[in-house]
């Protein structure tokens, strides 16, 4: 059973920064690269506890602000190269899931300056160390500040590969819910439904355990209850701890349990439209996956997800019923586009099929289903996500 970060976890968490530093200090480490985006440390309010925290010890700092959603390689080179300008010794990651993940990998990089990251993600070398990292988790999503996980987009291949390293564990983290009151709504929907992914993928791999399954009915319980709460009042803090715990609690289910389909087949449409919110991704693929897993797992799903659909029996003749009313959920919390809807077609799909197969470790994902994977599978799932059920 993983759980390898010290995360310091609630409102007014972002304090622990100061403890962090004389931690990092105490063991000779005097400069370091702060990675986020253009918003992320400033709109939270967390650039106001980090800057002063780094200046009243005299650690050196230079900022890397250029990460977007769905990062690509190029920004994690751009970062490595300016964190070895001042020999950065450790690495903060302030926002989402996009700023930690570049964060994680820069901290690789600056093990191997020699390499690319381009290198590091078609897996043409295996990294076992990297320097320290520090996540200051703004969103309740990816659980990326709990986890083994990070991924990037090699643009000119089209390619979203996920790595998975113990090295690139935080040393450190925090998840304080006062950093999420100013997410948009789309924001705090879309982050909300890649938890709920990674739950229902890691409940469910072959790889599947107690641990995963139990963690996964608790983030559904968690996110049922809280999320519209956070819709109706974005400022509710407690509602918000609860949708970053559900976060947090998701990460570790699939850093143990692992993903499937749905992560697999979304890396695709995202390589392919970086504009794409990879949660939007997630949430027009999942009823479709989930109809396909509920077949393979029946009793498990109807388990995880009584909060959301309490009427299910956990036999796999449910899963057509089961998938329309969990699309239906999706629907009336204001997500209803499928894939027909931004911008993807029938013709898109043989080149979606080829690249969830060719993508470096998409693979490994996609063997990790509880049923058999062909490209049948995946065209058919596909389709299904044009339009509704």
């Amino acid at each position: 059973m993983r759980t390898k970060t010290t995360c310091y976890f609630g409102a007014g968490a972002l304090a622990k920064i100061e403890d962090i530093l004389d931690f990092l200090k105490e063991r000779g480490i005097k400069s370091v690269v702060v990675v986020s985006d253009k918003v992320a440390y400033k709109v939270t309010g967390a650039w106001d506890k980090v800057k002063p925290a780094l200046e009243k010890r005299g650690i050196e700092y230079v900022v890397y602000d250029d990460v977007t959603p769905n990062p690509t390689t190029e920004q994690i080179n751009e970062a490595t190269k300016k964190a070895l300008e001042i020999n950065a010794q450790a690495v903060i990651g302030i926002g989402g899931g996009s700023p930690i993940d570049t964060a994680k990998s820069v901290a690789i990089l600056l093990e191997y300056p020699e390499k690319t990251a381009e290198e590091l993600y078609e897996q043409k070398f295996i990294p076992e160390k990297a320097k320290p990292i520090i996540a200051i988790n703004t969103t309740h999503g990816t659980g990326t500040e709990v986890d083994r996980f990070a991924v990037a987009s090699i643009l000119e291949k089209e390619y979203k590969p996920p790595i998975a390293y113990d090295c690139i564990y935080p040393t450190f983290s925090i998840d304080d819910p006062e950093l999420t009151k100013s997410l948009p709504e789309k924001q705090s929907i879309y982050t909300s439904l890649d938890a709920l992914n990674h739950i229902t993928e890691a409940a469910t791999t072959s790889l599947g355990n107690p641990f995963s399954i139990n963690l996964a009915r608790n983030t559904v319980e968690l996110i049922s209850e809280y999320l519209p709460e956070v819709l109706k009042k974005p400022e509710n803090l407690e509602a918000r701890y609860f949708l970053m715990y559900a976060s947090a609690i998701a990460g570790i289910s699939f850093d143990n349990g692992m993903l499937h389909l749905t992560h697999a087949l979304e890396h695709p449409l995202s390589a392919i439209k970086p504009d794409l919110p990879h949660g939007l991704g997630l949430a027009m693929l999942l009823p479709a996956v989930f109809k396909y897993t509920y077949k393979a797992k029946p009793q498990i799903l109807a388990y995880v997800y009584q909060p959301i659909i309490p009427d299910l029996k956990g036999r796999p003749n449910e899963a057509e019923e089961a998938a329309s009313k969990l699309e239906q959920w999706i629907f009336n919390l204001g997500v209803k586009e499928k894939l027909a809807d931004v911008g993807f077609s029938e013709k898109d799909i043989p080149k979606l099929v080829r690249l969830a197969f060719e993508t470096p470790a998409l693979d490994l994902l996609l063997n990790l289903a509880p049923m058999k994977v062909d490209e049948n599978l995946v065209e058919a799932i596909y389709k299904e996500s044009l339009k509704p059920y």
